[in-house]
This record gives structure tokens, sequence and C-alpha cells, in this order.
């Protein structure tokens, strides 16, 4: 543990002193990646502060990427990211599967809804019904992205309900005869997060998220799916490939 003292009237903030120390501790393996630091009264007895001046400095660790946030559970160091493959055919379980962890999709949302643009990309009338589902995509129990996904509820009839059962868009799609699918295109930029998204991945709304914007379509190369995901940064890094 560092051994550095808080120096009151020093001209640099109690609080960025403190978080001046922990980021030292981390550096220097006192705790390692997914451990949990102390909890906030452990270290307001430890650097003699109130709990608003930690809470503070945390605050700026997580905005710096050194430590996660998890609402009711404590502030975890942060991991290092997981390579995540974008290619022709990207598969949520299989990416994971790869570096040997599991990964599922679990549903937060579905309705049917009319978005003229979205309807262009499933090549549908601007006036057409869509299913919108919103998921949340996890590896292991952290959940890595939010992904919004679009479908003709005419040709995938209970689509939500599919999705919601198996935790797979593969696996639901192969339930409606779809039993390989490719990405048509992929757009890949960053964005700032909503505040409902960035609740959903446990980070604050001012830290930038990953978003891919993508188009599947069957081996006919019909639209079957299209999709916007939004990863977060400190948890994923992109790679993009022409293989399957």
């Amino acid at each position: 543990m560092s051994d550095r003292e808080v120096e009151r009237g020093s001209g640099v903030a109690v609080w960025r002193q403190i978080g001046e120390a922990l980021a030292e501790d981390i550096r220097n393996k006192l705790y390692g990646p997914g451990e949990q630091l102390p909890p906030e009264p452990e270290l307001a007895t430890r650097f003699a502060v109130n709990r608003h001046t930690i809470r503070r400095a945390m605050g700026e660790l997580e905005l710096s990427g050194l430590v996660r946030i998890e609402q009711g559970r404590g502030t975890f160091v942060q991991e290092h990211a997981i390579d995540y493959a974008i290619g022709r055919r990207t598969r949520f379980s299989q990416n994971l599967a790869a570096q040997g962890m599991r990964g599922h999709l679990e549903l937060v949302d579905s309705q049917t809804l009319r978005a003229p643009e979205i309807a262009k990309h499933l090549g549908l009338a601007r006036n057409a019904d869509i299913l919108h589902v919103q998921m949340v995509g996890k590896a292991e129990a952290r959940t890595i992205d939010v992904s919004e996904h679009y479908f003709d509820p005419r040709r995938f009839p209970g689509m939500a309900e599919a999705v919601r059962d198996t935790g797979s868009i593969s696996r639901a799609l192969a339930g409606f005869g779809i039993a390989d699918y490719t990405r048509k295109w992929s757009r890949i930029t960053a964005a700032m997060p909503s505040a409902p998204v960035a609740r959903l991945l446990n980070q604050p709304k001012t830290r930038p998220v990953l978003q891919v914007e993508a188009l599947n379509v069957d081996i006919d190369g019909v639209p079957v799916q299209y999709s916007l995901t939004r990863f977060a940064g400190d948890w994923v890094q992109l790679t993009v490939s022409d293989n399957d």
C-alpha cells in the first residue's frame, strides 16, 4: 500500500491526492485486474477524510479508466480489454468462446415501431412495421455491450421471444430457417452514450463507447437484421477482419 499521505494546503485538492495514491497502488499491483478496492468507509479512515471526498476520488479514477464502479457492489480494478472480431460472420458467443469466456445475450425490451431509415436498410417500405429488440451482451457476468436489433416482424414472427429463450441471435434466426448469414457492411464510430445506455453498461455517460452499425443478410443477399451495438470502450477493443 502506498505510504503517501494527504497534504492539506499543498495546493493540490485532497481528493486528487487520494486518487493518485490509489492509482499508485494499482500500478504497483497491490490490487490486480478485477480485484475489489477497499470500501468507502475503510478508505475514508485511511485518508482521514469523509466519504464524499473518497467518492470524488473514485469518480475520477473511473473516468480515467483505471477502475469501474458497480452500483451496490463496489469499485473494481479494470481488467484488460476483450478482443472482439468484426468480420463476415460476427457471432457474439463464438467471439468470446475463442478467448475462453462464456457469452450470452439478455433481452431488455422489445417493441414494434416505424423507422423509415431502418426500414430502408431492411429493404422494407418506409411505413412498414419493424420489430426492435434491445439486448445486453455479457461476458461471464460482465455487461460489455448494449445492442439494438431490428427485424421484419412478418418474416420473423415471435423473434423477440426466440431471442429471449435462446439468448442468441444466431440460434433464434436458425429457428426461422436462417442457418447462415453474413455481414454485408459494418460502420464503426465513437459516440457518447445516452443515460439509459450508460446505466446498462455500468459506466459514466461522459465516457465514450464504440458504436458498430451493421447489416446482416442471408445466403441470397436478403437483409435479415439491422443492428446498432454500443460497446463499453474500456472493456472491448474491436478488430476488423475479412475472414469468416
